[in-house]
């Protein structure tokens, strides 16, 4: 016969083994020893350490997937985050496996990535730094209905394409994002570019503002946001300066945009610091191959 205490005893025991075999198995996962599917199937064994594995947790250990983007994939599922892997329903069950089989590659990295921050941030400079180091990441490139300018080339620098042709994208929805810029040419992001360098294999880098961050975030849900912020505001405002390339009135504008923009950061699922351009180039790098740790 146990007395209480023996009863008490065991039982702690018992679920500081449980919650060592969930620490193991969450290694084992975000290592890629374990794959998602793996461990959803291991799930369907009773009191496994997959099957009392909360489906929060399981969704953050994979790769490129915070607290932000969890939230919205559980909605989209329809599954409480209150869940555990063995508690769902056939239903859930085939929803969230349907989910991993088409959102997770072979690396568990995200296939589109989008960077967006305030003005004079340095997006322009880091993004130059990250495929000067890294030549086989793929740079989305922008459809536009202005004339070229001299040097750019069709396909290269932008898609050069009428009005006529840029409705008809819109009206097909062919783009990820768009915007008319100073009231006047329009700028987007076709899709099939996109989709075609998903196919490859290819990881593909967006930079865009925030405005076309918030409709790629509509248009495809499972693309990472990633914001770059500067040091201080005092920084921020040091760069614009010695760019000399706006009047007083337009830096002000800048300004007072930049800070509307800076209060967004936390609708990305990442916010990385541009202290120094290879610095903020190697964490945009890692958190495109799925490295949530920068």
């Amino acid at each position: 016969m146990k007395f209480p205490e023996q009863n008490r005893a065991i039982g702690l025991d018992a679920a500081v083994a449980a919650r060592r075999e969930r620490a193991e198995l969450k290694s084992k996962l975000r290592s890629g020893e374990l794959t998602p599917l793996r461990v959803i199937e291991m799930a369907k064994v009773k009191k496994s350490a997959a099957a009392t594995l909360r489906i929060t947790d399981f969704l953050t250990t994979l790769p490129a997937i915070g607290p932000v983007k969890m939230r919205r994939i559980l909605e989209g599922l329809a599954i409480s985050d209150k869940k555990r892997l063995g508690g769902l329903g056939v239903i859930q069950q085939t929803r969230l496996i349907n989910w991993v089989t088409e959102h997770t590659t072979g690396s568990g990295a995200p296939v589109l990535t989008v960077l967006a921050g305030p003005t004079a941030v340095g997006k322009g400079t880091v993004v130059k730094q990250l495929l000067a180091d890294h030549p086989e990441i793929q740079l989305s490139v922008s459809a536009t209905t202005r004339e070229p300018r001299p040097g750019e080339v069709d396909g290269k620098d932008y898609f050069f394409v009428s009005d006529e042709e840029f409705d008809r994208m819109l009206a097909q929805n062919e783009m990820l994002e768009w915007a008319t810029v100073h009231g006047k040419h329009r700028y987007g992001t076709p899709r099939k570019p996109v989709n075609e360098a998903a196919a490859a294999g290819k990881l593909v880098l967006l930079e865009i503002d925030l405005q076309g961050a918030r409709q790629v975030r509509k248009s495809d849900p499972n693309a990472q946001l990633v914001f770059l912020a500067p040091p201080s505001w005092e920084e921020l405002e040091r760069r614009l300066s010695t760019r000399g390339t706006e009047s007083a009135t337009e830096k002000k504008r800048r300004l007072n945009t930049a800070k509307v923009e800076l209060a967004a950061q936390d609708e990305f699922d990442h916010v990385i610091v541009n202290d120094t351009v290879e610095a903020a180039a190697e964490q945009l790098f890692k958190l495109m191959n799925g490295n949530k740790q920068v």
